[in-house]
């Protein structure tokens, strides 16, 4: 019988699985999934890349922090991979953003 534990984790690993592949799609083809904030994103590049490294970084937090277990010692490596998930975001939401203009 399966339990919640590994439930929680395949769900974890499927969730991490998908946002990886959205992320390298945006990278490598510049393709994003439809909806309604495809439209607002400028640079789908960078927004791939954030999308990336907030996927590591929640990745990081959860099978070192929660899906662990109740141990404390890697307290401070799950809080880093929630700073690096932030990290991620921010680059996001940086992909609304029009590109700077470079003076030649």
């Amino acid at each position: 019988m399966i339990g919640v534990h590994m439930v929680l984790v395949i769900l974890g690993v499927l969730v991490l699985a998908v946002g990886a592949g959205l992320g390298l799609a945006a990278v490598v083809a510049g393709w994003m999934p439809p909806g309604p904030g495809r439209a607002k994103v400028l640079r789908p590049r960078v927004w791939g890349y954030g999308t990336l490294v907030a996927m590591a970084g929640i990745g990081t937090y959860l099978f070192v922090g929660p899906l662990q277990g109740p141990d404390m010692g890697h307290f401070p490596v799950a809080m880093s991979g929630m700073a690096v998930f932030g990290v991620g975001l921010y680059v996001q939401r940086r992909a609304f953003r029009p590109a700077r203009k470079t003076s030649s």
